[in-house]
């Protein structure tokens, strides 16, 4: 079992690379905000635990298991943070609050998220209700409305007459 460390570690790893092609300390110290001691030190370990290849005062890679989680980190961090903007949360809320989520979530709860993430973005037509939620946000306002009533619709009757 990994710690919430390791994976922002083998996440943050796992960008770098993508982005340029390597990664090294500075890079890692540099995106996670921590001194090179810091990241050395946490690099050993990684090495230790089977997650990176480093050579001291050269690039690290990552081993098939740390890529492996890396991987899984962000794909998770992904889906949270795509259901968070759907809930209609800021992008440096979602970003922010996925970071954190991402560690904690079961396998279930992960598998039914993404498939929600999954079939709102299958919909043509953002769901009517998800409006109702979000004006129930903004004014803890309930709507009882259907879609054959839409047309009249508080939310809904609003946006017709202003097009």
């Amino acid at each position: 079992m990994t710690t919430e460390r390791t994976e922002d570690y083998l996440k943050v790893i796992e960008k770098v690379i993508e982005r340029k092609g390597y990664a090294q300390v500075k890079d890692v110290s540099r995106e996670l905000e921590l001194s090179s001691p810091s990241v050395t030190g946490m690099f050993k370990k990684l090495t230790k635990m089977g997650y990176i290849n480093y050579e001291k005062y050269g690039g690290v890679t990552l081993t098939p298991e740390g890529e492996k989680i890396a991987k899984c980190t962000m794909e998770k961090h992904s889906v949270i943070r795509d259901f968070l903007l759907i809930l209609g949360l800021s992008e440096e809320i979602a970003d922010h609050d996925a970071c954190k989520i991402e560690h904690v979530l079961t396998t279930e709860t992960f598998e039914t998220l993404t498939k929600f993430v999954e079939f709102m973005n299958m919909r043509e037509e953002w769901p009517y209700w998800l409006d109702h939620f979000n004006h129930y946000c903004e004014t803890g306002e309930y709507i009882n409305c259907t879609p054959a009533a839409k047309d009249t619709c508080p939310v809904h009757g609003k946006k017709n007459t202003q097009v």
